[in-house]
């Protein structure tokens, strides 16, 4: 498949599980075996906002990211801090000569030997150009156990600017695609109750819109308040939105 005819395949996925899996078999055809995105909307000094709030995909045994992610891990990795200060790509071979420089803390230290015994030896990471100061997003490209950094910098040098334009598209159609992480998605009335709020009704207007009495109204908002984790219904419909739950086409 020409690369044109892939990237417009992605664009028209229809959601995120149908896009990932589509990237992660294009990025195996280069080497990379196992990939680690991640996104936040909620960027603030040095936090990056909730954990469970995270747009958070990937395809690496649960062994492995139940500790890098579940565990905070990720917070202190060398090329997570490398993705938080740029934008673009950046080959994992500045690891070493970070190392050999000094400019690696302990923790730091401590991340590297847990990937090394997970056999997350070479690859690259990209750092997405972010569209507000509280947004961040990246993609960690972990090579095949049997690939050398330098054979993965060979092959980028071919194909890494193809690599690049892939991902950074993948990297904007997540962002249009419905993403709650798990156990947080909306119900289809607890959606349309947001969705009426969203247009200025009343809960007195929404019941009889929705043809339920006003106390099934705020049954569904009540809900999914505590679906999204907020405590006021205008900080209900400003998450929902943002994860893109609000005003999608049943498919």
């Amino acid at each position: 498949m020409k690369l044109s005819e892939y990237l417009t395949a992605l664009t028209n996925t229809q959601s995120i599980e149908e896009l990932w899996d589509m990237h992660t078999r294009k990025m195996a055809t280069y080497g990379f075996d196992r990939l680690l995105y991640g996104f936040t909307r909620y960027r603030s000094g040095n936090s990056l906002g909730d954990p469970e709030d995270y747009v958070v995909l990937s395809n690496h045994d649960p062994e492995y990211t139940d500790v890098f992610m579940g565990q905070g891990l990720y917070f202190h990795a060398p090329m997570v801090r490398w993705v938080l200060e740029n934008e673009g790509a950046c080959s994992w071979n500045i690891i070493p000569k970070m190392s050999d420089s000094g400019a690696l803390s302990e923790s730091e230290r401590k991340v590297i030997a847990f990937n090394q015994s997970k056999k997350v030896l070479a690859g690259y990471s990209i750092s997405f150009r972010s569209i507000s100061p509280r947004t961040k997003g990246a993609i960690a490209l972990t090579a095949r156990p049997d690939m050398p950094q330098d054979e993965v910098d060979a092959m980028w040098a071919r194909h890494g600017d193809d690599i690049l334009v892939i991902n950074n598209v993948a990297h904007l159609k997540i962002m249009t695609l419905p993403y709650s992480g798990p156990g947080r998605q909306l119900t289809k009335r607890q959606r349309e109750a947001l969705e009426w709020v969203g247009d200025g009704k009343t809960t007195q207007d929404i019941a009889l819109l929705m043809g339920l009495t006003s106390a099934t109204v705020e049954k569904h908002l009540r809900l999914a308040r505590e679906s999204l984790n907020v405590e006021t219904t205008a900080q209900a419909v400003l998450k929902a939105a943002l994860q893109n739950q609000m005003f999608v086409m049943e498919v």
